[in-house]
């Protein structure tokens, strides 16, 4: 599959890459998912059901949109995937879009691992968006009992913008919710 409003749909960086969401890797991503909620926009367990109708009545039709709400990619390491991610809530005529990241949960264990895969996804989010797309800003939104997801956030160009006091509820307690913002004007990303 192929992503209509990009020019190119594959996106290269080091040993890394990403490529328009693979439906062979659905299954990967939604138990990744299921083993990750604690950091994720996520209520309940996923399905195999659920997995196969997202994939199929959100992430197909975004492939052939002009103006998707998302663009979601499977992110490789040697063309082995080990996670997924991309631009959500995507406001076209202001230019912006949330970036969303997870990878496998194996890898989110050794920290020098995580943040070579994390700094490396963002790196690819800002070819795509600010030197493929023209974008102008990305943001992104983490509950702040990921310390070491936040520094690299800001060890890479984003900075912290807010801070939702007690906005969500993490196993029984309430956790703030940390908004971070980076500027095409402040990154120099080739196409």
């Amino acid at each position: 599959m192929r992503y209509k409003c990009l020019p190119v749909n594959r996106f290269d960086y080091q040993a890394y890459a990403v490529v328009p969401y693979r439906e062979e890797d659905k299954f990967l991503i939604m138990q990744w998912r299921n083993e990750q909620m604690d950091v994720l926009r996520q209520n309940r367990p996923l399905t195999e059901a659920d997995q196969e109708r997202y994939y199929h009545e959100v992430v197909v039709p975004s492939f052939s949109a002009d103006r998707p709400r998302i663009i979601l990619f499977s992110y490789l390491r040697n063309e082995s995937c080990i996670g997924y991610g991309g631009l959500t809530n995507i406001d076209w005529d202001s230019r912006r879009a949330e970036i969303s990241f997870l990878v496998n949960t194996d890898r989110t264990r050794d920290h020098a691992v995580y943040k070579e895969d994390f700094a490396a996804f963002l790196h690819l989010m800002k070819q795509a968006a600010f030197g493929t797309l023209q974008f102008n800003r990305l943001f992104t939104e983490t509950f702040d009992i990921r310390p070491h997801h936040i520094r690299i956030l800001e060890e890479n160009g984003f900075r912290l913008e807010g801070r939702m006091r007690q906005h969500v509820i993490i196993q029984g307690q309430p956790v703030d919710s940390l908004i971070h913002g980076c500027l095409k004007e402040y990154c120099d990303v080739e196409r």
